[in-house]
């Protein structure tokens, strides 16, 4: 019985003499410690820009106008929908966790295979998901399709998680994971249908935040308590998430167009194969044919393979090395996570304001150079001192570095396609970006079984920090061969 094996090793042994409550106390401490300041860095933020400064994302009138479309009714109907999806998204994966921990304790590759189904569909069903929600009314594709997860997610409890096989499960995460691709772009096309024209853009400014807020609360918040109430807790409170999730969006009180008829059903079928032929074939030629030529983008591309590897490397690893080393299973990756994404976060803010000082080129290799030495120091301090608050500083700090890299390469995008050419190339992006991530994920789930995740995690940090460093004293002779070229 999977479920009679989690709790045991959940409670059993170190696991529960690491659990004292002044440990608790220390990590509700920091937590507070963290939210008062990122408070306090947007507050400061929108002072500035209330008397001339400016900040990325926001000023003080932007929160206003905040206040102003969370009054709407249908779009905060749709807002709250987005964070009880995005709560049971990460309760997924936190439950998964838990769950692998409770077959194969330890096992990297387990964990990786359960990964890989949640990442597949993007190849799978994101080519042809825009098709379909461009015909169907999306509140109902939105209502569904969480709906749909609510029961899949509701099924692994009572009916699979008993079972001595995986398999079910692994087929249930992969269905899940195939219906959100049609919950996201229903999501983003259904805002024009909520909101006036004039606040389309603070609508999306405030859906993305959310996104970025509710991920990264989700996931410590989502440790605690599948750590509290094991696996099958999880699944059930993840059904629950997406349960509220569908019935919010049923309270919508607009019909938003985009139905299909049956007659038309045939068509839309012909339709749907067209449009596979033509993203994995056509497209793709156009746009490798349109990378080759540029020169900057193709280096882009290289980039971000690069880092997308090292983030499937190090993922499946460094989650079984923070259970071994803090003892718990999900209660303090969680939050570490947490951390992480509050760092991502607010280095994106600083990088908005302060990265038109620098080099898009030098902001990506020194970043990564950073990230490498961060991340052995991060194995060896916990290795050293396996300490939460440690941890939750170091992977705060990793946050912040890691996130200009994103944020450059896609300004380096953005400067160097044309506009006719950017979905495209994004599209490509996206695509490369899961590839090397999942590649890789599998890759080193298997070699850390052999070696260890100590040393697993010191080596890719290691050539991380080789390979950022060797990218820092090329990029010059890159930036001007892109120089010359524009000229």
């Amino acid at each position: 019985m999977v479920e009679q094996r989690f709790r045991p090793s959940l409670r059993s042994g170190s696991l529960e003499g690491s659990r004292d409550i002044s440990r608790d106390k220390s990590q509700v401490a920091l937590i507070k410690i963290l939210c008062a300041g990122v408070a306090q860095l947007v507050e400061q933020g929108f002072r500035k820009a209330q008397v001339g400064g400016s900040i990325p994302l926001a000023s003080f009138k932007t929160m206003s106008r905040f206040r102003e479309i969370i009054r709407n009714k249908n779009f905060s109907l749709l807002w709250m929908s987005q964070v009880a999806s995005q709560f049971g998204d990460r309760i997924i994966q936190m439950a998964l966790i838990a769950l692998v921990y409770s077959v194969a304790p330890g096992s990297t590759f387990q964990l990786a295979k359960v990964i890989s189904f949640t990442i597949i569909p993007v190849f799978v069903i994101g080519p042809v998901a825009g098709v379909y929600v461009d015909r169907w009314d999306r509140r109902k594709t939105m209502v569904i399709s969480d709906g749909l997860k609510s029961i899949l997610m509701l099924s692994v409890p009572l009916m699979f998680i008993s079972r001595a096989s995986m398999v079910s499960i692994y087929v249930v995460i992969f269905l899940v994971f195939c219906i959100g691709r049609f919950y996201v772009p229903a999501k983003l096309s259904i805002i024009p249908d909520l909101v006036p024209g004039k606040q389309l853009l603070i609508a999306n400014s405030l859906a993305n935040m959310t996104g970025m807020v509710a991920a990264a609360f989700g996931f410590g918040l989502g440790g605690i308590l599948v750590d509290a109430w094991g696996a099958k807790g999880g699944f059930y409170l993840a059904s629950v998430s997406f349960f509220v999730a569908a019935t919010t969006i049923i309270f919508i009180g607009t019909k938003i167009v985009g139905h299909i008829k049956k007659e038309e059903i045939l068509e839309l079928g012909k339709e749907v194969i067209e449009v596979i032929k033509k993203s994995v074939i056509a497209e793709i030629k156009d746009g490798v044919a349109y990378l080759i030529k540029q020169k900057e983008i193709s280096f882009i591309i290289k980039v971000l393979f690069l880092l997308w590897s090292a983030l499937g490397s190090i993922y499946v690893v460094a989650v079984i090395f923070i259970q071994h080393a803090l003892g718990t299973v999900t209660k303090d990756l969680g939050l570490l996570i947490m951390f992480l994404g509050v760092g991502l976060f607010i280095g994106s803010l600083v990088y908005g304001r302060l990265g038109h000082r620098v080099s898009h080129f030098k902001v990506i290799f020194s970043c990564l150079a950073f990230s490498g030495v961060v991340l052995s120091f991060f194995v060896v301090a916990l290795t050293a001192y396996p300490n939460f608050i440690v941890a939750a500083t170091i992977a705060f700090i990793f946050g912040m570095i890691v996130s200009p890299i994103m944020a450059a390469a896609n300004t380096l995008v953005h400067e160097a396609a044309s506009s006719q050419m950017r979905g495209k190339v994004f599209s490509s992006l996206e695509i490369v970006m899961h590839f090397a991530f999942l590649l890789f994920m599998l890759i080193s789930s298997k070699l850390a079984d052999l070696v260890g995740e100590f040393w697993f995690l010191i080596y890719t940090g290691l050539i991380i920090t080789i390979v950022g460093l060797f990218g820092y004293i090329r990029y010059g002779v890159m930036e001007i061969s892109v120089n010359n070229d524009k000229a």
